[in-house]
C-alpha cells in the first residue's frame, strides 16, 4: 500500500508538470522564480562572503553601555574622541558594508556600496541591527523613494546611481545688509557628490511594504566624503578609491561624525548622507539628492516621513568660554573643511518611535549681536526664544509661513530635507574614549 501510495504521487508529479510545460509554452509565460529568503539573511550573507562580520542579534560584535548610549548596534567601532590636534577628522564609527548594484540613466548597472541604518519594519531592523523608524513607511508611493530588486545571488538592485567625482568647493557670503548674515547662505556651493533622478535612499525591499535608509558609500566613481582619509587630508583625498577607511575586503567603511544638540545634552553624533538641496549638501559633505524633495511632507510633524530640526543661521563662531563651543550653518561656511559641525538643534532621538533620518530643516536667526547669542541646546530654548525676539525664522526659508509642527508653532521649514541618521549620545563620561575598531 505504501508503495502504491508513492507511485500514484509520482504519476501525479509527472502529471502536473508536464501540464506546467504545457501551459508555458501555450501562453510564453516563464515560471516564476522561487521565493528569495528573507531580505535579512540574504543582506547578512552578503556581508559574511564579503570577509566582514554579519550582525547577530542574540550574540552582537560589540555591547554597548548606558554611558555610550549607541542607537545603531550593529557598528563595529566608534572614536568617541573630540580633539582635533589628536584626530584631525574627529569622531567616526565603522559600519557594516554591503556591496549592491547601482543602475545609471542609460540603463546599465555599476557595482556600489552602501550602508544601512534605518528600517521600517521591527523584525527587519532587530536582524540587522538597525534603528527602527517606522514613519519611513510613509515615502512609499510619494515619488520620494526608490524601487529596488534582488539579484540572482541576493545583492540589492538600485533603480538610481550617485556620482562622487565631483570636487566640492564652498564659497562663503558675504555680509547681509544689515550685518547680521555672514558667511551663510554660501556665495557658492557645489557639493562633492550628485545623485541622478532616481535615486533616493529611501529604498523599498522587493515585494514589500519595507522601507530601508540605504546610502552609498563608494562607487567607481569615487567614495562618499564623510569617509576621512588617514592623514586628515581629506580635501585632496576626498575620491581615492584606496582609502584604508573603505576596505572592501572587511565588508565596512569608517565615516565621519558630526555633533549636536538635543534635550540640552551635546554630543548628538550623527552621519550626513544626501540632501535635497546642494546648500546643505557641500556644507556638510553629502550627496546633492534632488529626488527626496518629493517625500511627504515638509513643515509638517508628526505626519509624513519626515522630522524636523533646526540649524541656525547666524550662531555665534567663536568660543566665549563658557564650554559650549561654536554653532551655526555660518560657522560651518567659514571654516575649513571637516573642522566645523553646524552643530543643530534636534528635537528627540531614535528611541521615540516618531524618529526619521530624514530632517527637514527649519533654520532659525538670531536677531541680536553675536555676543549675545547663546549656543540652542534644545527647541524649547528656542521655542521661547522665538516667542521674546531673539531668533526669528531664516529670511531664506521657502514657507512663509508656520505649517502643522507640534514641536513648533513659530518655525518655519525652508523645504532642504537632510538624510541625518544618529548613532550615539553618549554621556560625558565617555567623551575622549574608543570601543570597538572604528578605524578599518
Amino acid at each position: 500500500m505504501k508503495n502504491l501510495k508513492i507511485n500514484i504521487l509520482f504519476v501525479l508529479s509527472i502529471v502536473l508538470g508536464l501540464t506546467s510545460c504545457s501551459s508555458d509554452d501555450d501562453n510564453n509565460v516563464v515560471n516564476e522564480t522561487p521565493t528569495p529568503p528573507p531580505a535579512a539573511q540574504l543582506l547578512l550573507n552578503s556581508i559574511r562572503e564579503d570577509g566582514g562580520i554579519p550582525y547577530n542579534a542574540d550574540n552582537p560584535v560589540l555591547s554597548f553601555s548606558d554611558a555610550q548610549n549607541v542607537f545603531l548596534p550593529s557598528v563595529l567601532g566608534i572614536d568617541f574622541r573630540i580633539d582635533r590636534s589628536a584626530v584631525p577628522e574627529g569622531p567616526t564609527a565603522r559600519f557594516p558594508m554591503f556591496q549592491g548594484w547601482e543602475t545609471l540613466p542609460n540603463g546599465e548597472q555599476r557595482e556600489a556600496y552602501y550602508v544601512i541604518t534605518e528600517a521600517s519594519d521591527n523584525a527587519l531592523a532587530r536582524d540587522l541591527g538597525v534603528i527602527f523608524a517606522p514613519r519611513m513607511e510613509a515615502a512609499i508611493g510619494s515619488g520620494g523613494e526608490q524601487n529596488s530588486r534582488w539579484t540572482n545571488d541576493g545583492r540589492l538592485i538600485f533603480e538610481g546611481s550617485v556620482d562622487f567625482s565631483p570636487k566640492r568647493s564652498l564659497v562663503a557670503g558675504n555680509a547681509s545688509d544689515d550685518g547680521f548674515l555672514v558667511g551663510f547662505p554660501p556665495a557658492a556651493a557645489n557639493p562633492g557628490a550628485i545623485a541622478d533622478d532616481n535615486w533616493s535612499s529611501y529604498v523599498v525591499l522587493p515585494g514589500t511594504n519595507i522601507v530601508i535608509n540605504a546610502q552609498l558609500v563608494a562607487n567607481s566613481t569615487g567614495i562618499h566624503d564623510r569617509i576621512p582619509h588617514p592623514d586628515g587630508n581629506s580635501q585632496a583625498q576626498e575620491d581615492d578609491l584606496n582609502n584604508p577607511n573603505l576596505s572592501k575586503a572587511k565588508a565596512s567603511v569608517v565615516m565621519q561624525l558630526l555633533d549636536g544638540w538635543h534635550d540640552n545634552r551635546p554630543y548628538y553624533f550623527h552621519i550626513v548622507t544626501d540632501t535635497s538641496d546642494p546648500g546643505p549638501a557641500t556644507i556638510e559633505l553629502g550627496v546633492f539628492a534632488p529626488r527626496l524633495a518629493n517625500l511627504p511632507t515638509f513643515g509638517v510633524f508628526p505626519g509624513g516621513s519626515m522630522l524636523p530640526f533646526s540649524p541656525t543661521a547666524n550662531g555665534r563662531t567663536f568660543d566665549n568660554g563658557d564650554g559650549f563651543g561654536v554653532q551655526g550653518l555660518n560657522s560651518a561656511s567659514l571654516s575649513n573643511r571637516q573642522v566645523q559641525d553646524p552643530t543643530n538643534t534636534f528635537p528627540i532621538d531614535p528611541s521615540d518611535t516618531r524618529y526619521s533620518p530624514m530632517w527637514d530643516a527649519h533654520i532659525t536667526e538670531f536677531t541680536v549681536a553675536e555676543a549675545d547669542r547663546p549656543i540652542l541646546r534644545s527647541f524649547d530654548q528656542i521655542n521661547d526664544l522665538l516667542a521674546d525676539g531673539t531668533l526669528i525664522p531664516f529670511r531664506g526659508n521657502g514657507n512663509p509661513s508656520p505649517l502643522a509642527n507640534t514641536l513648533s508653532d513659530r518655525l518655519t521649514a525652508t523645504g532642504a530635507i537632510i538624510n541625518c541618521p544618529v548613532i550615539t549620545q553618549p554621556a560625558e563620561s565617555v567623551i575622549g574614549t574608543q570601543i570597538g575598531s572604528p578605524r578599518n
